[in-house]
């Protein structure tokens, strides 16, 4: 047992405060109930779990739940081995309480079994059958010992994640590390991660405040952390190769990567310098926020998030990855764009690409999520190529868009049911049991996303005016200040209420370098104009009166110009 009412063996680390438990397989493995109820780490469990009751307001006290965790164990090993004096000291039925109330508190945690692979083939065909094997043992106890003291088996099971939510396989990999980031060395990289969906995360925090800000010094100089407590989570994002680093205490964060962006080979990171690294859970940082820093010698955009409470929710996590791979994109003299793209097939042989544009609840996913409910026998198919962030990247004669993510981060208030039942067995939910719920749900392949596809139409999302149906521009300048003012009625994802603007609609990344986005602006739109593309605005109703009617009006105008154009 470890301060701060933290455990932490060789083979297990739990954190109360966060509700994260750390399985290390490699360490030590369980794989029967007789390993698993002599082990020190289920004494550990059955620790937290007594404090936990103990410091409850209840009434009505257990005194099983009064012992120390060595007699409540012994308890539990005389009800399996059924010992005629198993009952002497305690009753049955508390005793069964008790038991049902230790696997529930159990399994409120989110929890991580670890392999490392050390190289070894048949360890990376077999950690996921070693995670099955162990949920199978915990569940088996679990089991055992309930239909012992009820005196009857059950008549109805419940197959859940019993022992894990997740498996992670591990691997340290060789990569050019330069001068002064020699501290990254000994972290691991997580190679492969197997999800046990639907899982349901909770967080202290559940929305995400101000935007991310430059610093002079280079975050790599605070980092200090050990392999115990640090991962890698190697990213693709977009065409960017990522290491984000993250400590054990956001496992939350850094396992819902995996229904986000794709994760790199080995062979796409050993020997590969990354375009960005996020470091996820210092200890401290200038003013207590976050930042990114531009190493312009190794060309290395460098991300840090400070450990606290706030940083705990998702949002962070995710426009902190995406405003570094915008500011590299930016560089590149690529246009981010902060909205979703989706791909039309219609019956009569036409593919439209649409791009949907604006800030966090303007209702680019919803617009998307529209289309896909009022779909008629004139679509063949609606095919998602990205759901919040992409790129326009301009040709000596053309241009053409890409996205970011494989997934789709969504509020639960606004999914629409067609969306939600498709996926909903795939996804990741965070705290859904409040306001700004969410989840991460897988939408498309990487080669899909980062393909190069041709923009048909691109509207802004404009969720402030009453008006119902599209609106197309005259011209490029009236279009290009409706973009660049970025407008919107906030909904309360982030710390904004009310009417608010934001340079080009994207706080993450053209709102930092707005000099040398601007450029790029006019360019991009001055293309679009000359090709006589569809540039415009769909009036989505999110920040009126948020009737979905109103936004299936829009979408069907949408659809009838795009069939008859």
């Amino acid at each position: 047992m470890t301060e701060s009412g933290k455990v932490e063996t060789s083979a297990l680390y739990m954190n109360p405060d966060r509700e994260i438990a750390v399985l290390n397989y490699t360490n030590k493995y369980v794989s029967d109930i007789f390993t698993l109820i002599n082990s020190k780490e289920l004494e550990e469990v059955v620790r937290l779990f007594l404090d936990d009751r103990r410091h409850t307001a209840e009434s009505q006290r257990s005194d099983f739940e009064d012992t120390d965790p060595k007699t409540y164990i012994d308890t539990l090993k005389a009800v399996l081995l059924d010992r005629s004096d198993a009952f002497d000291t305690y009753k049955r039925e508390e005793i069964l309480l008790s038991v049902e109330d230790l696997y529930s508190y159990y399994r409120s945690y989110l929890r991580i079994g670890v392999v490392n692979l050390h190289g070894s083939e048949a360890t990376a065909k077999n950690f996921m059958q070693m995670d099955n094997k162990f949920n199978d043992v915990v569940i088996e106890a679990y089991r055992t010992i309930e239909e012992k003291l009820q005196g009857f088996r059950n008549k109805t099971y419940r197959q859940v994640s019993a022992g894990t939510s997740a498996c992670v396989l591990t691997q340290s990999l060789d990569w050019p590390i330069p001068h002064g980031y020699e501290a990254l060395k000994p972290i691991r990289f997580l190679e492969t991660l197997m999800l046990r969906p639907p899982m349901m995360m909770k967080t202290p925090s559940n929305r995400r405040e101000g935007t991310f800000t430059a610093v002079p010094d280079n975050p790599i100089d605070k980092f200090h952390g050990s392999r115990s407590e640090w991962y890698c989570f190697p990213a693709k994002i977009g065409e960017s190769l990522a290491y984000i680093y993250f400590h054990r205490d956001y496992f939350v964060s850094g396992i819902s990567l995996a229904n986000l962006f794709e994760v790199a080979s080995a062979k796409e990171v050993a020997g590969h310098k990354p375009d960005e690294i996020l470091l996820f859970g210092l200890p401290e940082t200038e003013g207590d926020v976050c930042h990114y820093h531009h190493d312009e010698e190794n060309d290395i955009w460098v991300g840090e998030v400070p450990y606290n409470d706030k940083t705990t929710y998702f949002g962070y996590m995710k426009k902190m990855c995406l405003t570094l791979h915008n500011l590299h994109m930016i560089y590149e003299n690529r246009l981010p764009i902060h909205g979703s793209m989706v791909r039309i097939k219609f019956a009569n042989g036409k593919n439209k690409n649409v791009v949907f544009f604006g800030d966090s609840g303007a209702g680019k996913s919803e617009s998307l999520e529209a289309l896909q409910e009022i779909a008629d026998d004139k679509i063949l198919s609606l095919e998602t190529i990205f759901d919040d962030m992409g790129s326009f990247t301009l040709t000596d004669d053309d241009l053409y868009a890409q996205g970011t993510e494989i997934g789709a981060f969504v509020r639960l208030d606004d999914l629409s049911s067609a969306v939600a039942f498709n996926n909903m067995d795939r996804g990741v939910y965070l705290n859904p049991d409040r306001k700004n719920a969410r989840v991460i749900i897988p939408a498309d392949s990487y080669n899909r996303v980062v393909g190069h596809h041709g923009v048909d139409m691109w509207v802004y999302a404009n969720n402030y005016d009453k008006d119902i149906g599209i609106h197309r521009f005259d011209n490029e300048e009236e279009a290009k200040a409706t973009f660049i003012e970025g407008k919107r009625f906030a909904l309360g994802t982030t710390d904004e209420v009310g009417m608010s603007t934001t340079f080009f609609a994207n706080p993450f990344g053209p709102v930092q370098e707005e000099a040398k986005t601007r450029p790029i602006i006019d360019k991009v739109f001055k293309r679009l104009f000359d090709q006589g593309v569809y540039v415009g605005e769909i009036y989505t109703h999110l920040g009126t009166d948020k009737s979905k009617d109103s936004l299936n009006e829009s979408a069907k105008e949408l659809l009838d110009e795009l069939w008859n154009s």
